[in-house]
């Protein structure tokens, strides 16, 4: 038998979008994924953090909507990053049923060391395209994912 091509896939294969996007989100998702582990972090960490910095204080509930993170695993997300310093709960003053979380300083930090490891992991991903093609591809993601966004992602 002899042995395979170094890309044996099958052009018709190659030339389909959803699949070419799937490749393409498995390698992003990898480098992300790589450099925040490489720190004791994870991509769901770093979208808390940033929600927290953009948005300010919010309820368990509101973090799930704004990040996309499921409430069953926002629990564990924020036990994680209470137990590291970078968030805190406290009662919700109008509704002491539930928790507001609050970004602390030593999160404001960990979230600047973050944005690091994911601008360079950008970098790397989109290293083979120039400054333009980078624009556009971004333009035409957030195209894609804002039209094929479900209408109400209230179940998180």
């Amino acid at each position: 038998m002899s042995p395979a091509p170094e890309d044996a896939t099958p052009d018709r294969l190659r030339a389909i979008p959803s699949r070419l996007l799937a490749g393409a989100a498995a390698a992003a998702d990898r480098l992300v994924s790589d450099r925040l582990a490489a720190e004791g972090a994870r991509k769901w960490h770093f979208a808390v953090l940033v929600a927290l910095a953009e948005s300010g204080p919010a309820s368990q509930s509101e973090l799930s909507g704004r990040t996309g993170v499921y409430r069953s695993d926002l629990v564990a997300v924020l036990n994680e990053l209470a137990d590291a310093g970078f968030v805190v709960r406290d009662p919700d003053p109008a509704d002491r049923r539930r928790n507001v979380v609050t970004l602390t300083p030593a999160g404001r930090a960990r979230l600047r060391r973050l944005d690091d490891l994911v601008t360079a992991a950008q970098r790397d991903l989109l290293a083979p395209l120039t400054s333009r093609q980078q624009s556009e591809l971004t333009d035409l993601l957030v195209l894609l994912t804002t039209h094929h966004r479900p209408p109400h992602e209230t179940d998180r």
